[in-house]
């Protein structure tokens, strides 16, 4: 349509434009049909047999508040 058609039939109401969005969603890289949660401790266990080298570890958050501790009056 010429723009000024276009212009009037949405002026009446007589025209919705619409966009339209579309993603591609391939397997990456790191895809796995498990999951994996990281491990939060290290034990002396996994020192002694050296198994934490090969094990994914939660990082740390420094820069959590943490909780307010419980206090009365």
């Amino acid at each position: 349509l010429p723009e000024r058609d276009r212009a009037e039939l949405k002026r009446r109401k007589l025209l919705l434009e619409v966009t339209l969005k579309s993603y591609w969603i391939r397997k990456g890289s790191a895809f796995s049909t498990a999951v994996a949660r990281p491990e939060t401790e290290l034990t002396p266990d996994m020192i002694a047999t050296g198994s934490w080298r090969q094990l994914p570890f939660k990082p740390y958050n420094f820069s959590s508040l943490g909780l307010p501790p419980a206090c009365g009056h």
